[in-house]
């Protein structure tokens, strides 16, 4: 079917606007998240690195601002794959709350897909990441969040400065009950690509997270599948 007058004119009036900047913390995430009037920020797991590269961007120069990628289990009862779609950001003292209007537009685009299993609820947001299930469980009695992630906090607290509209969507890949292997520490490249030689200089020094890692391939599996079902035609949502 051809398009519309107003179809066109609608493309070039969304394509003058600002673009959505969606934050991620790896590469594979910012690929997912790619889209019209979108702009991607990889963090590459490096907290720190995600606030300079925010300081120094145009501001405002979006018009709407997305944490978009996996996230930490915290809740037991959400599994691999499940989305959290974010009411607040939580960290340490610091709260900041989604916009209602965006969180109420993911919710109607996500239910949708009958495989996608949504939940609306807190994201807590860390510099360090939790690799042990007891620290999840810390986290969880702290902040009653269902997930949590190194990228929210910072995204929510650069769109609250900025005057923007916030939102996030995190899946869930570890569960709350199951911690991650210490190579996670060294997976990243600064680009947010996974780092081989990071992988496989960790194996060789414990060999032993072999088992965790292949339960981790397997969690993360199903949280990009999930991540992937997402609806990202970014421009009508926030237009």
């Amino acid at each position: 079917m051809s398009p519309t007058v107003c179809d066109v004119i609608g493309d070039r009036v969304v394509a003058q606007l600002p673009p959505v900047l969606v934050v991620t913390g790896v590469a594979r995430e910012a690929r997912i998240a790619t889209g019209s009037s979108v702009e991607t920020i990889c963090s590459g797991g490096a907290p720190a690195r995600l606030r300079e590269i925010l300081r120094e961007r145009p501001a405002p120069a979006c018009r709407a601002v997305v944490s978009f990628g996996v996230a930490g289990g915290l809740d037991p009862d959400l599994n691999p794959g499940d989305i959290v779609l974010a009411t607040k950001v939580t960290a340490d003292a610091a709260e900041w709350v989604a916009d209602s209007s965006l969180l109420a537009t993911l919710h109607r685009a996500l239910q949708v897909d009958p495989r996608l299993r949504v939940v609306q609820a807190p994201l807590a947001g860390v510099d360090l990441a939790l690799v042990d299930a007891s620290s999840k469980r810390v986290a969880y009695e702290m902040h009653g969040a269902a997930a949590v992630d190194m990228e929210s906090h910072i995204a929510a607290e650069y769109a609250a400065r900025h005057g923007l509209p916030f939102a996030a969507i995190r899946v869930v890949c570890d569960p709350a009950t199951r911690g991650l292997p210490p190579l996670v520490t060294s997976a990243l490249k600064p680009d947010g690509a996974i780092s081989l030689a990071g992988v496989f200089g960790s194996l060789a020094r414990q060999p032993g997270q072999i088992v965790d890692l292949i339960r981790l391939s397997r969690d993360a599996s199903r949280a990009f599948k999930s991540l992937g079902c997402v609806p990202l035609n970014w421009a009508p949502l926030f237009a």
